[in-house]
């Protein structure tokens, strides 16, 4: 009770600055039963009278309500399918700045996890040149055995972990509360949405997380061309701090600053569109925070990423999903998009594959009527997301995140080249991995992955095999008493099985060898 309590006096909080900041007169009372519009009407009394335009209202009501509703705006600018499309396009505008916190803070913080003075950690130990609802950045200088080297240190806000916490608990009780009262809710999957939430924002306070993904970004990209990552300096991070390397680029944002310093600006927004799809298709992890302050070209062209506390994953039936739905739109065989979407199980079985194709047709020939340069295949695939409803398609978390990078990937891109040709840029990645993966090669690859893991598996099930027999065993020496000819048939049994696994596994194996034969050829 006390803690529904605390919860409704948080959410209370929320809705009196929701209605300050005019953003319930956004919503048509006439939609609305008739208890709901009295109350949307009484509450538009204490709404500012400077509110008079209706863009911009609600990032500013989540920007007045602190960190965990500047994040949980981002979020939603990633859900048109539960704000709106309206309200998810200017929530987009949602900058997640906040002012710093005090350096005699930051300064502890350092001390407090990384053990140390901080004349022991750093040569040098600047003030803030960032901040957001979650760290902020200094600039520092280390000792190496090369000389002095200036580093990024990010630090985590003293108890900003609790802040979110109590901020997300109401949260959830007004997801659940939802979900209990309306089918749309659930449809919505209100509940792991903010579960969805909760998860990134629990990867974004252990800076060591943060770190890993880097590293693990690193490992997948060593190869790329015109693309890197910082490096990390392991022994200078913890929990609440992480240091790598300083960025001397020149930030996409900045076009002037680019064309002076000799850039192909062409050149650069294939890079990123190019880097951004090899990231999703090939490793299935990608930077969601691809805004363009966080990207960067060093002096000698190269791309790099920085603040990768947001980051994406798709599993490699999600993968296959977006390159064949791609690649469909490309060629524009809806017959196949539509397909994918059945043998993915997104769309329930008991619909028309035809009909679904009908309607991505009507997605996809528009687009293809316009010139190059309009055609966005962010807006593609949110399009396809408000079809899909139709056909009882439940949300997919993962892939509107990737909608919603995929925004900001094409902004970026466009700010560079505004006749960017989308199409054309992307399709030999696409291509690429299709080809990897579902071509001749891909096939006999799965295979033969399909087999060693059967073969890796099998004395699993050749012990769990051995206890059985023991249980039995033990089963008839306690009093449980088969029949000869029982016993004797169990016994036939198990000698014809095992005649069928010793054959079925020298199958297997002459054909892993076939396929690895293929593949070395």
């Amino acid at each position: 009770m006390i803690s529904a309590l605390s919860h409704l006096v948080r959410l209370g909080r929320a809705g009196f600055v929701f209605a300050r900041e005019g953003v319930l007169g956004l919503a048509d009372p006439a939609a609305l039963p008739f208890p709901a519009q009295t109350a949307v009407r009484l509450a538009r009394l204490v709404e500012r009278p400077s509110s008079d335009s209706k863009r911009g209202r609600l990032a500013a009501a989540f920007t007045r309500l602190g960190p965990t509703y500047v994040k949980l705006g981002q979020f939603l600018a990633t859900r048109p399918d539960v704000v709106g499309v309206n309200l998810a396009h200017d929530l987009e505008s949602l900058q997640d700045k906040i002012a710093p916190f005090p350096q005699a803070e930051a300064e502890g913080v350092v001390t407090a996890t990384l053990g140390k003075p901080l004349t022991d950690i750093y040569a040098a130990f600047g003030p803030p040149v960032a901040a957001a609802s979650i760290a902020q950045v200094h600039r520092a200088e280390v000792v190496t055995p090369d000389g002095r080297k200036t580093v990024a240190v990010k630090v985590l806000r003293p108890n900003v972990e609790r802040r979110f916490r109590a901020d997300l608990e109401a949260l959830t009780f007004a997801a659940t509360q939802a979900e209990n009262f309306s089918a749309e809710a659930r449809r919505l999957r209100m509940i792991e949405a903010v579960s969805t939430l909760r998860r990134s924002v629990a990867l974004e306070m252990d800076l060591r997380l943060e770190a890993a993904a880097l590293s693990e970004m690193t490992e997948n990209t060593k190869a790329d061309p015109d693309f890197r990552v910082p490096s990390i300096d392991w022994d200078r991070t913890g929990k609440d701090v992480l240091t790598l390397e300083w960025i001397d680029g020149t930030p996409l944002y900045d076009r002037a600053a680019l064309e002076a310093n000799g850039f192909d600006l062409k050149h650069l927004s294939h890079t990123v569109i190019q880097t951004f799809l090899r990231h999703a298709l090939r490793d299935g992890f990608f930077h969601a925070d691809m805004h363009p302050g966080n990207l960067f070209v060093d002096a000698s062209g190269t791309l790099t990423f920085v603040d990768f506390g947001i980051m994406g994953r798709l599993s490699p039936k999600e993968r296959r999903f977006l390159a064949e739905i791609l690649y469909g739109f490309i060629t524009r065989n809806y017959q196949r998009v539509a397909e994918v979407h059945f043998e993915a199980g997104y769309v329930p079985a008991h619909h028309s594959v035809e009909n679904f194709a009908q309607a991505i047709r009507a997605i996809g020939e528009p687009i293809h009527s316009r010139p190059a340069d309009e055609i966005s295949m962010a807006k593609l695939l949110m399009l396809l997301f408000e079809v899909t409803g139709l056909f009882d398609m439940r949300t997919r978390p993962e892939l509107l995140l990737l909608q919603k990078t995929m925004v900001v990937v094409e902004g970026v891109a466009r700010s560079l080249d505004p006749k960017l040709d989308m199409w054309t840029v992307s399709e030999p990645v696409v291509r690429e991995w299709m080809e990897r993966h579902l071509g001749p090669a891909g096939r006999i690859e799965d295979a033969a992955t399909n087999a060693t893991n059967f073969l890796a598996g099998m004395p699993g099930l050749m012990t769990r095999g051995a206890v059985l027999v023991e249980q039995l065993d033990a089963i008839t020496r306690d009093g449980l008493v088969l029949a000869p000819e029982t016993v004797a048939a169990i016994g036939q049994a198990e000698a014809r099985r095992g005649r069928w696994m010793t054959a079925a596994l020298w199958v297997i194996a002459a054909l892993l060898a076939w396929a690895i034969w293929l593949l070395l050829r």
